[in-house]
């Protein structure tokens, strides 16, 4: 008994129970073993009657009834999990299992593990099986952090070294980079000397390769965090087109260094190689080939199990090397416009890269300050239609809104731009000042000189406008997480769900109000929460909640609209909920319930506490 509740207490859902849950649950426990091709359980003849955990060897999972004769869709290995979804429906919806070795399983009975699904171990186990069935292959590799990356320890020069003696390290070490620490430069942090400066700020320049490492080196280098997803290190060095990346903890202390090929083998990795080839696209038609893939690979990651924020993540990405190709595509064709007088700018969940398979893409764009023709002016915005023409062909929809930045009201300069924001700031029922506002906070620029930024900032002050951060929070607050609206009763929408504006949406808004209310300037729906969290109106556990549900409601929704694209069907927020297994339904109801109960706690404390400090 004492060595079933060891090994029980080892394995999620079970390492959230006490010593004396465990060793209550192990007596009731039947060890069992079973040769290779024997069958486990099949819960597509009847429900299923005792959970089975997997103790030894590995188990094969059949998602469908039709199909037993293949290679199963799944493969459970020591401590996997299977039985649950059959045992907590009570319904016979599978899967049919069978040992594919000599292996030992322990039966739980039914009676005696719904408690366990029911702490929160065993809810955010339940969380994290929230997949599309379909084959995914046993080999497929599951990359979660940065840490897991990192291939040997770091190489650290000196800043006082010579480019000749770094050079000859690095060739001994067999190395493309050398990392610095800045100690002995009166600062922190590192620098880094890579191959290509070596080439372009010393050989290039024809500078002697005596001259001192500290004199050449990127001496600011950016950094990410141990445990930070694979995916967002992945975007931080295809987006700053770094060559390496240092890998610190909290602390500050090197732990080691991640470059563009150690995701090649990463679930995320293939990005790489697919972003590569769209930004190298020669013509409309190469582009249009390329980036139609994007939808395909972001749902293979999805099938593989991978978070969807890594897959979110990843799609924008793409998305946005699709965008950037495709304007420089077709400002190619208009020489007589000066690309270097524009900003382009990404809004809404481009933006936030939280993009799904149904996103639109919003755009915007912040004219240099001398752009003043308005001849001129017309002539770039016919030119970003052609640009909204050659999207579509890539696949991307543009907001159905007008949110486009072919669009009058979305093409500006600088100065129009602040101005605007000043006033939408001052009076936000007025212009449309609170839908603007919404759309230019979760904004980024991905083009030119980042003039946007100076929007930003002038939003950043809102702390200082207690009435219309008011405003903004009744705003937010307006779009009420529910199952059914009656419009969908009026419309005769029985038995579907929105999942963006009934349950995603109400999460996004109050991660930006919460943003803005603590003079946070992130962009992520999770970070936002982050940030906020420990605020009078979104506690510490509140923030924690809807951090969780959040990622749940994109599993749910990115997993929805895989299915749809395997089913050749358009992707779409309108769920139809008897598409969903019980188990996904029954966590979507409670997602609801939850962002529900964190509005309604906010409504009423915005009646007696002040919106910020």
């Amino acid at each position: 008994m004492n060595r079933i509740a060891d090994f029980l207490g080892h394995h999620p859902p079970f390492d959230g129970l006490e010593r004396g849950e465990l060793e209550r649950l192990a007596a009731r426990t039947t060890v069992r073993s079973v040769a290779a091709g024997e069958e486990v359980a099949n819960g597509f003849t009847e429900v299923v009657s005792d959970l089975v955990v997997v103790m030894s060897g590995s188990v094969g999972l059949w998602n469908s009834p039709d199909d037993f004769a293949g290679a199963p869709d799944e493969i459970v290995g020591v401590g996997g999990v299977l039985g649950y979804s059959s045992i907590l429906t009570r319904t016979a919806q599978g899967p049919r299992a069978a040992a594919l070795t000599d292996s030992q399983i322990c039966l739980l009975p039914a009676s005696s593990i719904h408690a366990v699904f029911s702490s929160v171990s065993g809810a955010r186990f339940l969380a994290g099986r929230l997949r599309v069935a379909r084959r995914v292959e046993p080999s497929a590799r599951v990359t979660g952090t940065v840490d897991d990356l990192i291939r040997s320890e770091p190489m650290v020069g000196a800043a006082s070294m010579s480019v000749a003696q770094a050079a000859r390290l690095m060739t001994e070490r067999n190395r493309d980079h050398l990392v610095i620490p800045r100690d002995d430069l009166g600062g922190r942090g590192y620098g880094v000397l890579t191959d290509a400066d070596i080439r372009a700020r010393v050989v290039a320049a024809g500078i002697s390769t005596d001259v001192r490492v500290g004199e050449v080196m990127n001496p600011h280098a950016p950094t990410v965090l141990t445990g930070t997803p694979a995916s967002q290190a992945l975007v931080q060095i295809l987006e700053l087109d770094l060559d390496c990346l240092p890998v610190v903890d909290n602390a500050g202390r090197l732990r080691g260094v991640v470059g563009p090929g150690d995701f090649v083998a990463a679930p995320a990795g293939r990005s790489v190689t697919l972003r590569g080839e769209i930004l190298a696209a020669r013509t409309p038609e190469e582009l249009a080939a390329a980036a139609q893939r994007t939808s395909y690979l972001a749902a293979e990651l999805v099938r593989r199990g991978q978070p969807a924020r890594e897959a979110t993540a990843v799609l924008s990405l793409l998305n946005d090397a699709t965008v950037r190709r495709g304007l420089e595509l077709v400002l190619d064709q208009h020489p007589e416009l000066d690309r270097d007088a524009l900003t382009w700018i990404v809004l809404g969940s481009n933006a936030r890269r939280e993009a799904v398979l149904s996103s639109d893409l919003d755009s915007a764009v912040a004219f240099a300050d001398t752009v003043v023709d308005p001849a001129v002016i017309d002539a770039y915005r016919v030119a970003f239609g052609e640009v909204d023409l050659l999207l579509a062909a890539c696949g991307l929809s543009n907001d159905a809104n007008g949110a486009v930045a072919s669009s009058a009201l979305f093409a500006r300069t600088h100065r129009q731009w602040r101005e605007a924001a000043a006033g939408w700031r001052e009076s936000p029922l007025e212009n449309k000042g609170m839908i603007m506002t919404s759309l230019l906070i979760d904004s980024r620029p991905i083009w030119g000189d980042h003039g946007l930024s100076a929007v930003a900032e002038v939003f950043s002050d809102l702390r200082a406008h207690p009435a219309t951060l008011r405003l903004l929070l009744a705003e937010s607050l307006s779009h009420k997480a529910r199952i059914r609206s009656m419009r969908d009763v009026l419309s005769g929408r029985g038995g579907t769900f929105d999942i963006k504006s009934h349950a995603v949406l109400p999460v996004v808004n109050i991660a930006r109000w919460g943003a803005l209310s603590v003079g946070s300037g992130e962009l992520d729906t999770r970070a936002r929460l982050r940030a906020a969290a420990g605020s009078e109106m979104l506690t510490e556990d509140n923030s924690a909640v809807l951090i969780e549900v959040f990622d749940v409601l994109q599993k749910v929704r990115m997993s929805y609209q895989v299915a749809q694209l395997d089913n050749r069907e358009p992707a779409s927020d309108v769920i139809t909920m008897r598409r969903l297994s019980p188990l996904d339904r029954s966590l979507v109801a409670q997602a609801v319930r939850e962002v529900a109960a964190v509005q309604r706690r906010m409504v009423n404390l915005s009646h007696y506490v002040p919106v910020t400090r």
